[in-house]
Protein backbone atom coordinates (compact mmCIF):
# COMPACT_ATOMS: atom_id res chain seq x y z
CA UNK A 1 0.00 0.00 0.00
CA UNK A 2 2.81 2.59 0.94
CA UNK A 3 4.50 1.54 -2.58
CA UNK A 4 1.45 2.49 -4.43
CA UNK A 5 0.70 5.58 -2.47
CA UNK A 6 4.87 6.89 -3.05
CA UNK A 7 4.05 5.88 -7.16
CA UNK A 8 0.76 7.95 -7.12
CA UNK A 9 1.95 10.93 -5.44
CA UNK A 10 5.44 10.84 -8.16
CA UNK A 11 2.63 10.66 -11.25
CA UNK A 12 0.95 13.58 -9.53
CA UNK A 13 4.38 15.80 -8.94
CA UNK A 14 5.09 14.75 -12.80
CA UNK A 15 1.65 16.12 -13.96
CA UNK A 16 1.80 19.19 -12.35
CA UNK A 17 5.28 20.09 -13.42
CA UNK A 18 4.09 19.19 -17.16
CA UNK A 19 0.84 21.26 -16.96
CA UNK A 20 1.67 23.69 -19.04
CA UNK A 21 1.63 21.09 -21.67
CA UNK A 22 -1.94 20.71 -20.30
CA UNK A 23 -3.59 23.97 -19.93
CA UNK A 24 -3.25 27.11 -21.52
CA UNK A 25 -4.29 29.50 -18.70
CA UNK A 26 -2.59 30.04 -15.35
CA UNK A 27 -6.06 29.90 -13.73
CA UNK A 28 -6.29 26.45 -15.17
CA UNK A 29 -3.09 25.30 -14.19
CA UNK A 30 -4.46 26.54 -10.33
CA UNK A 31 -7.27 24.46 -10.98
CA UNK A 32 -5.46 20.97 -12.19
CA UNK A 33 -3.19 21.65 -9.16
CA UNK A 34 -5.98 22.03 -6.36
CA UNK A 35 -7.64 18.92 -8.44
CA UNK A 36 -4.65 16.96 -7.76
CA UNK A 37 -3.89 17.98 -4.31
CA UNK A 38 -7.48 17.07 -3.37
CA UNK A 39 -7.22 13.47 -4.91
CA UNK A 40 -4.12 13.26 -3.12
CA UNK A 41 -5.21 13.89 0.47
CA UNK A 42 -8.24 11.30 -0.40
CA UNK A 43 -6.14 8.22 -1.63
CA UNK A 44 -4.03 9.07 1.60
CA UNK A 45 -7.35 9.01 3.78
CA UNK A 46 -8.39 5.83 2.07
CA UNK A 47 -4.78 4.74 2.77
CA UNK A 48 -5.19 5.08 6.15
CA UNK A 49 -8.79 3.78 6.95
CA UNK A 50 -7.88 0.66 4.73
CA UNK A 51 -4.58 0.51 7.01
CA UNK A 52 -6.84 0.62 10.18
CA UNK A 53 -9.24 -1.78 9.16
CA UNK A 54 -6.38 -4.34 8.45
CA UNK A 55 -4.96 -3.55 12.11
CA UNK A 56 -8.21 -3.85 13.78
CA UNK A 57 -8.38 -7.64 11.85
CA UNK A 58 -5.07 -8.06 13.43
CA UNK A 59 -5.83 -6.88 17.12
CA UNK A 60 -9.12 -9.94 16.71
CA UNK A 61 -6.60 -12.58 16.32
CA UNK A 62 -4.61 -11.68 19.58
CA UNK A 63 -7.34 -11.85 22.54
CA UNK A 64 -5.03 -11.39 25.32
CA UNK A 65 -3.21 -8.11 24.84
CA UNK A 66 -1.40 -6.41 27.63
CA UNK A 67 0.53 -3.24 27.58
CA UNK A 68 3.05 -2.43 30.15
CA UNK A 69 3.72 1.12 31.47
CA UNK A 70 6.10 2.51 34.34
CA UNK A 71 9.13 4.36 35.38
CA UNK A 72 10.77 1.66 36.54
CA UNK A 73 10.92 -2.23 36.27
CA UNK A 74 8.51 -1.80 32.96
CA UNK A 75 11.06 -4.29 30.85
CA UNK A 76 11.78 -6.94 33.99
CA UNK A 77 7.85 -7.18 34.52
CA UNK A 78 6.84 -7.35 30.59
CA UNK A 79 9.54 -10.50 30.62
CA UNK A 80 7.85 -11.42 33.63
CA UNK A 81 4.45 -11.95 32.54
CA UNK A 82 5.14 -13.25 29.14
CA UNK A 83 7.58 -15.79 30.58
CA UNK A 84 4.76 -16.98 33.11
CA UNK A 85 2.06 -17.07 30.28
CA UNK A 86 4.36 -19.02 28.41
CA UNK A 87 4.74 -21.52 31.29
CA UNK A 88 1.69 -21.88 32.14
CA UNK A 89 1.03 -23.09 28.71
CA UNK A 90 -0.36 -19.78 26.84
CA UNK A 91 1.50 -18.98 23.60
CA UNK A 92 2.84 -15.39 23.69
CA UNK A 93 4.88 -12.84 22.23
CA UNK A 94 6.21 -10.06 23.91
CA UNK A 95 8.50 -6.97 22.91
CA UNK A 96 10.27 -4.74 25.07
CA UNK A 97 12.04 -1.31 25.04
CA UNK A 98 14.60 -1.82 27.36
CA UNK A 99 18.22 -1.32 27.53
CA UNK A 100 17.66 -2.60 23.61
CA UNK A 101 14.72 -2.89 22.25
CA UNK A 102 13.90 -6.86 21.76
CA UNK A 103 10.71 -9.45 20.15
CA UNK A 104 10.63 -12.50 21.96
CA UNK A 105 8.55 -15.30 20.38
CA UNK A 106 6.49 -18.13 22.07
CA UNK A 107 9.37 -20.35 21.88
CA UNK A 108 10.94 -17.64 24.28
CA UNK A 109 14.08 -16.82 21.14
CA UNK A 110 14.94 -13.29 21.25
CA UNK A 111 15.34 -10.78 18.16
CA UNK A 112 16.85 -7.08 18.35
CA UNK A 113 14.46 -4.33 16.61
CA UNK A 114 16.03 -3.37 13.69
CA UNK A 115 15.06 0.39 13.16
CA UNK A 116 16.02 2.67 10.63
CA UNK A 117 15.91 6.18 11.26
CA UNK A 118 14.46 7.77 14.45
CA UNK A 119 11.95 5.36 16.63
CA UNK A 120 8.39 5.53 15.56
CA UNK A 121 5.52 4.25 17.59
CA UNK A 122 3.79 3.01 14.74
CA UNK A 123 6.49 0.58 15.03
CA UNK A 124 4.21 -1.49 17.14
CA UNK A 125 1.78 -1.90 14.29
CA UNK A 126 4.40 -4.20 13.00
CA UNK A 127 4.78 -5.72 16.14
CA UNK A 128 1.35 -6.73 16.13
CA UNK A 129 1.75 -8.20 12.81
CA UNK A 130 4.79 -10.44 13.76
CA UNK A 131 2.40 -12.05 16.85
CA UNK A 132 0.16 -12.85 14.58
CA UNK A 133 2.48 -14.52 11.86
CA UNK A 134 3.54 -16.37 15.37
CA UNK A 135 0.12 -17.73 15.89
CA UNK A 136 -0.03 -16.38 19.47
CA UNK A 137 -3.01 -15.86 21.62
CA UNK A 138 -1.26 -13.50 23.47
CA UNK A 139 1.14 -10.19 23.64
CA UNK A 140 2.79 -8.18 26.36
CA UNK A 141 4.12 -5.34 24.68
CA UNK A 142 6.05 -2.51 26.58
CA UNK A 143 4.95 1.54 26.06
CA UNK A 144 7.20 3.19 23.82
CA UNK A 145 5.89 6.52 24.01
CA UNK A 146 7.28 9.36 26.16
CA UNK A 147 4.52 11.97 25.07
CA UNK A 148 1.79 11.95 26.83
CA UNK A 149 -0.30 12.59 23.69
CA UNK A 150 1.35 9.55 22.04
CA UNK A 151 1.01 6.90 25.43
CA UNK A 152 -2.40 7.82 25.06
CA UNK A 153 -2.86 7.43 21.33
CA UNK A 154 -0.95 4.00 21.04
CA UNK A 155 -2.91 2.57 23.66
CA UNK A 156 -6.71 3.69 22.21
CA UNK A 157 -5.38 3.62 18.53
CA UNK A 158 -2.85 0.95 18.35
CA UNK A 159 -2.44 -2.04 21.32
CA UNK A 160 -5.97 -1.32 22.35
CA UNK A 161 -5.24 -3.54 25.21
CA UNK A 162 -7.30 -6.03 27.71
CA UNK A 163 -5.34 -5.82 30.29
CA UNK A 164 -2.76 -2.86 31.51
CA UNK A 165 -0.25 -3.14 33.70
CA UNK A 166 1.81 0.08 35.56
CA UNK A 167 4.91 -1.08 37.62
CA UNK A 168 5.46 2.58 39.43
CA UNK A 169 4.92 6.28 38.21
CA UNK A 170 8.30 8.27 39.86
CA UNK A 171 10.23 11.44 38.70
CA UNK A 172 11.82 10.47 35.53
CA UNK A 173 11.52 12.41 31.62
CA UNK A 174 10.97 15.21 33.50
CA UNK A 175 11.58 17.71 30.53
CA UNK A 176 8.51 15.65 28.19
CA UNK A 177 6.35 14.62 31.28
CA UNK A 178 6.35 16.98 34.12
CA UNK A 179 6.98 19.02 35.64
CA UNK A 180 6.06 17.13 38.48
CA UNK A 181 5.92 13.56 39.56
CA UNK A 182 2.03 13.70 39.87
CA UNK A 183 2.31 14.84 36.40
CA UNK A 184 4.91 11.57 35.39
CA UNK A 185 1.66 9.90 36.79
CA UNK A 186 -1.03 12.03 34.57
CA UNK A 187 0.59 10.91 31.79
CA UNK A 188 1.05 6.96 32.54
CA UNK A 189 -2.48 6.96 32.97
CA UNK A 190 -3.08 7.51 29.33
CA UNK A 191 -2.06 3.75 28.69
CA UNK A 192 -5.04 3.16 30.46
CA UNK A 193 -6.77 0.39 29.13
CA UNK A 194 -10.87 0.96 28.07
CA UNK A 195 -13.62 -1.49 29.67
CA UNK A 196 -10.68 -3.95 30.60
CA UNK A 197 -8.45 -4.78 33.51
CA UNK A 198 -5.73 -2.76 35.18
CA UNK A 199 -3.04 -3.91 37.05
CA UNK A 200 -0.23 -1.90 39.23
CA UNK A 201 2.23 -1.72 42.25
CA UNK A 202 1.98 1.61 42.21
CA UNK A 203 0.97 3.32 45.39
CA UNK A 204 1.96 7.26 46.05
CA UNK A 205 -0.83 8.26 42.80
CA UNK A 206 -2.76 5.16 43.12
CA UNK A 207 -5.64 7.33 43.59
CA UNK A 208 -5.28 9.07 40.30
CA UNK A 209 -4.98 5.92 38.47
CA UNK A 210 -8.30 4.90 40.54
CA UNK A 211 -10.05 7.90 38.64
CA UNK A 212 -8.77 6.81 35.33
CA UNK A 213 -10.04 3.71 35.73
CA UNK A 214 -13.49 4.78 36.63
CA UNK A 215 -13.11 7.37 33.71
CA UNK A 216 -12.50 4.31 30.77
CA UNK A 217 -14.85 2.06 32.90
CA UNK A 218 -11.46 -0.40 33.82
CA UNK A 219 -11.19 -2.42 36.79
CA UNK A 220 -7.82 -1.56 38.93
CA UNK A 221 -5.90 -4.33 40.94
CA UNK A 222 -3.28 -3.15 43.04
CA UNK A 223 -0.43 -5.50 44.50
CA UNK A 224 -0.80 -6.02 48.17
CA UNK A 225 1.48 -5.95 50.86
CA UNK A 226 0.25 -9.91 51.39
CA UNK A 227 0.74 -10.58 47.34
CA UNK A 228 4.64 -9.55 48.42
CA UNK A 229 5.63 -11.14 51.39
CA UNK A 230 3.87 -14.28 50.03
CA UNK A 231 6.88 -14.63 47.53
CA UNK A 232 9.21 -16.38 49.56
CA UNK A 233 13.15 -16.59 49.45
CA UNK A 234 13.43 -19.23 48.32
CA UNK A 235 11.35 -18.27 45.49
CA UNK A 236 13.41 -15.44 44.92
CA UNK A 237 16.49 -17.02 44.69
CA UNK A 238 16.12 -19.48 41.87
CA UNK A 239 15.94 -16.21 39.69
CA UNK A 240 19.21 -16.08 38.05
CA UNK A 241 19.59 -12.41 38.64
CA UNK A 242 18.27 -10.10 41.43
CA UNK A 243 14.61 -9.60 40.45
CA UNK A 244 12.22 -7.88 42.75
CA UNK A 245 9.46 -9.62 44.16
CA UNK A 246 6.90 -6.61 44.15
CA UNK A 247 7.59 -6.89 40.37
CA UNK A 248 7.08 -10.80 40.51
CA UNK A 249 3.80 -9.97 42.47
CA UNK A 250 2.93 -7.73 39.87
CA UNK A 251 3.53 -10.09 37.03
CA UNK A 252 1.62 -13.49 38.96
CA UNK A 253 -1.45 -11.00 39.62
CA UNK A 254 -1.66 -10.46 35.69
CA UNK A 255 -1.06 -14.47 34.97
CA UNK A 256 -3.71 -15.48 37.84
CA UNK A 257 -5.99 -13.17 36.51
CA UNK A 258 -5.80 -14.83 33.47
CA UNK A 259 -6.77 -17.79 35.21
CA UNK A 260 -3.19 -19.56 35.00
CA UNK A 261 -1.29 -21.72 37.15
CA UNK A 262 0.43 -19.80 39.67
CA UNK A 263 2.87 -22.66 39.76
CA UNK A 264 3.16 -23.05 36.06
CA UNK A 265 3.73 -19.16 35.90
CA UNK A 266 6.06 -19.05 38.61
CA UNK A 267 8.82 -21.57 36.66
CA UNK A 268 8.36 -20.32 33.30
CA UNK A 269 9.14 -16.59 35.28
CA UNK A 270 12.58 -18.28 36.80
CA UNK A 271 13.36 -19.32 33.16
CA UNK A 272 12.94 -15.88 32.18
CA UNK A 273 16.15 -14.00 30.02
CA UNK A 274 16.65 -11.29 32.29
CA UNK A 275 16.44 -7.38 29.99
CA UNK A 276 20.63 -6.55 29.68
CA UNK A 277 19.51 -4.15 32.09
CA UNK A 278 18.64 -6.14 34.71
CA UNK A 279 20.26 -5.54 38.41
CA UNK A 280 23.49 -8.19 38.44
CA UNK A 281 26.32 -8.17 41.09
CA UNK A 282 29.83 -9.34 39.43
CA UNK A 283 32.56 -10.55 42.02
CA UNK A 284 35.84 -10.09 40.24
CA UNK A 285 39.63 -9.42 40.32
CA UNK A 286 41.50 -6.34 39.02
CA UNK A 287 45.31 -5.63 39.70
CA UNK A 288 45.01 -7.83 43.16
CA UNK A 289 42.36 -5.90 44.49
CA UNK A 290 38.91 -7.08 45.05
CA UNK A 291 35.62 -5.57 43.37
CA UNK A 292 31.61 -6.33 43.18
CA UNK A 293 30.15 -4.40 40.43
CA UNK A 294 26.26 -3.75 40.78
CA UNK A 295 24.59 -3.25 37.59
CA UNK A 296 21.99 -0.61 38.71
CA UNK A 297 22.35 1.26 35.71
CA UNK A 298 18.85 1.01 34.75
CA UNK A 299 17.45 2.94 37.74
CA UNK A 300 17.67 5.95 36.04
CA UNK A 301 15.18 7.85 38.35
CA UNK A 302 16.24 9.28 41.54
CA UNK A 303 14.11 7.18 44.22
CA UNK A 304 14.50 4.03 42.18
CA UNK A 305 18.54 4.59 42.51
CA UNK A 306 18.46 5.67 46.09
CA UNK A 307 16.37 2.07 46.47
CA UNK A 308 19.48 0.30 44.89
CA UNK A 309 21.46 2.33 46.39
CA UNK A 310 20.57 1.37 50.00
CA UNK A 311 19.77 -2.05 49.42
CA UNK A 312 23.42 -2.61 48.08
CA UNK A 313 25.24 -0.52 50.97
CA UNK A 314 23.37 -3.60 53.29
CA UNK A 315 23.88 -6.27 51.71
CA UNK A 316 27.85 -5.89 51.19
CA UNK A 317 28.22 -3.88 54.12
CA UNK A 318 32.00 -5.87 54.53
CA UNK A 319 32.84 -4.17 51.60
CA UNK A 320 35.85 -1.20 52.75
CA UNK A 321 35.22 1.45 49.56
CA UNK A 322 32.19 2.19 48.07
CA UNK A 323 32.00 3.59 44.84
CA UNK A 324 29.16 5.11 42.94
CA UNK A 325 29.70 5.23 39.17
CA UNK A 326 27.38 7.62 37.62
CA UNK A 327 27.49 7.30 33.42
CA UNK A 328 26.31 10.41 32.44
CA UNK A 329 25.02 11.64 28.89
CA UNK A 330 25.43 14.98 27.20
CA UNK A 331 21.45 14.63 25.93
CA UNK A 332 20.38 13.87 29.56
CA UNK A 333 21.41 17.28 31.35
CA UNK A 334 17.99 17.20 33.45
CA UNK A 335 18.41 13.52 34.46
CA UNK A 336 22.52 14.93 36.12
CA UNK A 337 20.72 17.59 37.62
CA UNK A 338 18.28 14.98 39.41
CA UNK A 339 20.84 12.79 40.29
CA UNK A 340 23.64 15.35 41.73
CA UNK A 341 20.86 16.96 43.84
CA UNK A 342 19.24 13.51 45.01
CA UNK A 343 23.23 12.20 46.30
CA UNK A 344 23.87 14.93 48.29
CA UNK A 345 20.83 13.61 50.73
CA UNK A 346 22.04 9.89 50.65
CA UNK A 347 24.67 7.57 52.32
CA UNK A 348 28.03 9.22 50.98
CA UNK A 349 29.95 6.84 49.06
CA UNK A 350 33.44 7.65 49.16
CA UNK A 351 33.94 8.05 45.81
CA UNK A 352 31.84 9.42 42.96
CA UNK A 353 32.99 8.16 39.40
CA UNK A 354 32.04 10.15 36.81
CA UNK A 355 32.02 8.05 33.51
CA UNK A 356 30.21 8.70 29.73
CA UNK A 357 29.82 12.03 28.33
CA UNK A 358 28.62 15.46 29.87
CA UNK A 359 29.65 15.49 33.02
CA UNK A 360 30.58 18.92 33.21
CA UNK A 361 26.77 18.97 33.62
CA UNK A 362 26.68 16.51 36.98
CA UNK A 363 29.88 18.37 38.83
CA UNK A 364 28.02 21.66 38.12
CA UNK A 365 25.15 20.40 40.01
CA UNK A 366 26.35 18.68 42.53
CA UNK A 367 28.80 21.70 43.50
CA UNK A 368 25.45 23.54 43.41
CA UNK A 369 23.66 21.55 45.80
CA UNK A 370 26.37 19.93 47.87
CA UNK A 371 27.46 20.88 51.50
CA UNK A 372 31.05 22.31 52.74
CA UNK A 373 31.08 19.10 55.04
CA UNK A 374 29.77 16.54 51.77
CA UNK A 375 32.61 18.14 50.01
CA UNK A 376 35.50 17.28 52.34
CA UNK A 377 34.60 13.34 52.70
CA UNK A 378 33.55 12.39 48.74
CA UNK A 379 35.97 12.55 46.59
CA UNK A 380 34.75 13.38 42.85
CA UNK A 381 36.89 11.42 39.97
CA UNK A 382 35.85 12.56 36.12
CA UNK A 383 36.51 9.53 33.80
CA UNK A 384 35.15 11.00 30.42
CA UNK A 385 35.42 9.18 27.69
CA UNK A 386 37.94 6.81 29.12
CA UNK A 387 37.65 2.94 28.59
CA UNK A 388 37.31 0.39 31.49
CA UNK A 389 40.30 -0.57 32.65
CA UNK A 390 41.48 2.76 32.57
CA UNK A 391 38.67 3.54 35.05
CA UNK A 392 39.01 1.02 36.98
CA UNK A 393 43.01 1.70 37.25
CA UNK A 394 42.29 5.19 38.53
CA UNK A 395 40.37 3.44 41.57
CA UNK A 396 43.59 1.40 42.55
CA UNK A 397 45.79 4.89 42.37
CA UNK A 398 43.62 6.01 44.69
CA UNK A 399 44.87 3.60 47.34
CA UNK A 400 41.86 2.86 48.79
CA UNK A 401 41.09 -0.26 51.08
CA UNK A 402 39.45 -3.43 49.19
CA UNK A 403 37.13 -4.74 48.43
CA UNK A 404 35.19 -2.62 46.85
CA UNK A 405 31.75 -2.09 46.16
CA UNK A 406 30.93 0.13 42.42
CA UNK A 407 27.58 0.93 41.75
CA UNK A 408 27.10 1.75 38.57
CA UNK A 409 23.71 4.23 37.79
CA UNK A 410 22.61 7.05 35.32
CA UNK A 411 22.66 5.44 32.34
CA UNK A 412 23.67 1.98 30.45
CA UNK A 413 23.94 3.16 27.02
CA UNK A 414 27.81 3.41 26.00
CA UNK A 415 30.57 2.91 28.53
CA UNK A 416 27.53 1.36 30.67
CA UNK A 417 27.35 -1.69 28.36
CA UNK A 418 31.05 -2.14 27.85
CA UNK A 419 31.81 -2.43 31.86
CA UNK A 420 28.75 -4.64 32.09
CA UNK A 421 30.53 -6.46 29.16
CA UNK A 422 33.71 -6.65 30.68
CA UNK A 423 32.60 -7.67 34.26
CA UNK A 424 30.72 -10.38 32.42
CA UNK A 425 34.43 -11.91 30.93
CA UNK A 426 35.89 -10.89 34.60
CA UNK A 427 33.42 -13.54 36.31
CA UNK A 428 33.39 -16.05 33.47
CA UNK A 429 37.13 -16.00 32.96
Amino acid sequence: MISVVKWLIKCCHTVILNSNNIVKTQNEANTLLIIYLVALLLLLVGFLVIENIFHLRTLKKIPVRIHVNGTRGKSSVARLIAAGMRGAGLRTCVKTTGTDARMIDPEGNESPVYRVGYTNVIEQVKVMRWAVKNNAKAIVIECMALQPLLQSLCERRIVQSTHGVLTNARPDHLDVMGPSERDVAMAMAGTMTVNGDYFTSEREHLDFFEYAAKDRGSIIHSVSDKEIDDLTDEEMRVFSYTEFKVNVALALKVCEALGLDRAHALKGMWGATPDPGALREYPFEFRDKSYVFANAFAANDPVSTLMLWNNLLAKYSNCNSKVLVVNCRQDRQDRSNQLAEAITTWEKPDVILLIGTGTEYFVHYYKKYVTEVQREHVMIKVCENEGVETIYGHLVEMSLPDPYLLVGVGNIKGIGMEIIDYCEKSVGA
